[in-house]
């Protein structure tokens, strides 16, 4: 991919907070507008044109820049519709232990990372999960004490709803024993969690939470990722956290973020100061339950591998009176839901909201549900009555689907199989915006395009066509907006360029990816992403006309 540049002007108009005219052309451009395009010029931040490679030259001399493609792919950014920012650049700035294949493992790494960081006040980790370990157990406090030499230490579990620590860190937090949650030698869980994890969070500075944040936004950008929602709120970080990320996405050369604030709103007072914080709505992680690793979704039947049916922190009248404040504010509301009991208090909840501000003002705010994972008809066809929109991690499936994951040992394979039905919700007409949660899985949009596509239970699987465009398209769709997310005339510049190979159109029945990869269908390829091909590689990130990444030596 080369440029070459037409700017006999003083200055660079980027630079002057201007958006160049750019002319993209020779390379493959991804568009419902025109199936066969090569070209797009971009103007005043928004897409002017999609088209050929001979009706480009009409625009040529009259662009600040021109960029021969080589045959690249030029497609939507990507947007990841649920991500902790802050915790994710602390996780490439610091520990991470989700490669990590054993117990003993793991301790080498803590006691390695204490020793390197010296001078921190509370040592940050991330990732351990112990279903992947042969000894099938947490790091007990004893073990930490030792490796961290009895310095503080937070270490969550992948999915983030437990954590083990340190006895020091424990000290930090008075009263720690008494709280909801505390286990003595198990991972903490509930309001203990988030004592330890106030705690810990507290001890950053502000200037490595920059850091953090800034890193984790540039990771992202370096993957094709225009957007993120931030999901922020009392319970993961503070109010501090969530403004200055906004403030520092503000910045020219970063993704842009749309924050949520999970927070419960009560009337007009509660709404007008989750607005007053930045933030689009009052949604994201407003927890009705808690995970199914941690065994703190909330079930209708218990645990196959424990004697419970998880946790549950609001009830359907709880979350009724949320959403009718909410909608009576003209604010998004939203919930964290992923067990089978916890996903029905979100629904009649929903409904009963509902009957009280009206039906079509509840399907017109497009209220959110984050996770949705064990989900039935009755739940499906409810979400499309209700107009909520299905916020999911494709990655979630990868990670702990199939006979024999998690998901599997906590619920039983019969049980298991039903999670994560995204063929149903699209056939019902639900909305989906795909995310990562990130750090609890990593930023990663084709990995998982293809997760989708391929998930572990066949009858769940999608094409990847509507994989695609729930996690470019769905993500802006899920703030409000249905003129993003797509390349065609008036949409934001918001865009990718992508070293990729062979394009073609796959659904989950081969018959029809073999008919419709021929030319004929007219329909837009996209890359192969068949299991075991190398994804398509980030050369370009551009939000809104400005460009956020170039990979060096392109």
């Amino acid at each position: 991919m080369t440029e070459r540049r037409h700017l006999p002007h003083a200055a660079d108009p980027a630079r002057a907070g201007e958006t160049p005219t750019v002319l993209l052309r020779g390379g493959e451009v991804h568009s419902p507008a025109d199936p066969f395009a090569t070209a797009m010029l971009v103007e005043r931040g928004h897409v002017a044109w999609v088209g050929s490679e001979g009706a480009a030259d009409a625009f040529a001399s009259g662009v600040d820049e021109v960029v021969d493609l080589e045959g690249a792919l030029v497609t939507p950014a990507f947007t990841d519709a649920h991500v902790h920012t802050t915790s994710t650049g602390l996780v490439l700035t610091g520990l991470d232990l989700s490669g990590a294949r054993t117990l003993g493992e793991a301790l080498a790494r803590v006691r390695d990372f204490a020793a390197a960081r010296p001078g921190d006040r509370v040592l940050l980790g991330h990732g351990w999960d112990a279903a992947r370990w042969p000894e099938r157990r947490h790091p007990s406090r004893t073990e930490l004490d030792e490796a961290t030499g009895g310095r503080p230490l937070y270490l969550p579990r992948i999915d983030v709803h437990s954590a083990v620590v340190t006895t020091a860190l424990l000290d930090l937090v008075p009263g720690i024993t008494a709280l909801d949650g505390y286990h003595p030698d198990a991972p903490l869980t509930g309001a203990a969690h988030h004592a330890v994890r106030a705690a810990a969070h507290g001890a950053v500075t502000p200037a490595q939470r920059a850091r953090a944040q800034r890193s984790a936004l540039r990771h992202a950008a370096s993957l094709g990722i225009g957007t993120v929602h931030e999901c922020g709120g009392p319970d993961i970080s503070d109010e501090g956290d969530f403004t200055a990320l906004l403030e520092l996405a503000g910045e020219e050369g970063l993704p842009r973020v749309v924050g949520y604030w999970a927070e419960a709103v009560t009337g007009a007072e509660d709404a007008r100061r989750v607005r007053e914080l930045g933030a689009a709505g009052a949604a994201g992680d407003l927890f009705v339950d808690g995970s199914l690793g941690s065994h703190t979704a909330c079930l209708h039947e218990p645990y196959a591998d424990a004697p419970h049916t998880g946790t549950a922190h609001l009830d359907a009248a709880a979350v009724a009176a949320h959403v009718a404040a909410c909608t009576e504010a003209g604010l998004q509301a939203g919930f964290h839901a992923i067990g089978d009991a916890a996903v029905t208090a979100v629904v009649d909840g929903v409904r009963a909201a509902a009957e009280t501000v009206g039906l079509h003002r509840v399907r017109a705010a497009r209220h959110r549900v984050e996770h949705a994972e064990m989900l039935t008809p009755e739940t499906i066809a409810a979400f499309a009555e209700l107009g909520l929109t299905a916020s999911v991690q494709p990655a979630f499936d990868a990670a702990w689907g199939g006979d024999d994951g998690m998901y599997a040992e906590r619920l039983g394979a019969e049980r298991a199989r039903t999670l994560n039905p995204y063929a149903a919700l699209l056939r019902a007409g639900v909305p989906l915006a795909f995310g990562s949660d990130s750090p609890v899985t990593p930023l990663d949009p084709w990995g998982t395009v293809r997760a989708a596509a391929f998930h572990r239970t066949p009858e769940h699987r999608v094409s990847v066509r509507a994989a695609f465009t729930a996690h470019t398209r769905g993500g802006w769709r899920a703030v409000g907006r249905d003129d993003a997310g797509v390349l065609v005339p008036g949409a934001p510049a918001d865009y990718a360029v992508w070293q990729a190979g062979d394009l073609v159109v796959q659904a989950p029945d081969d018959r029809v990816a073999r008919w419709s990869t021929d030319p004929r269908s007219g329909t837009p390829g996209l890359p192969d992403l068949t299991p075991g091909n190398p994804l398509p590689v980030c050369l370009r990130t551009v939000v809104g006309g400005h460009t956020v990444f170039v990979r060096p030596n392109e």
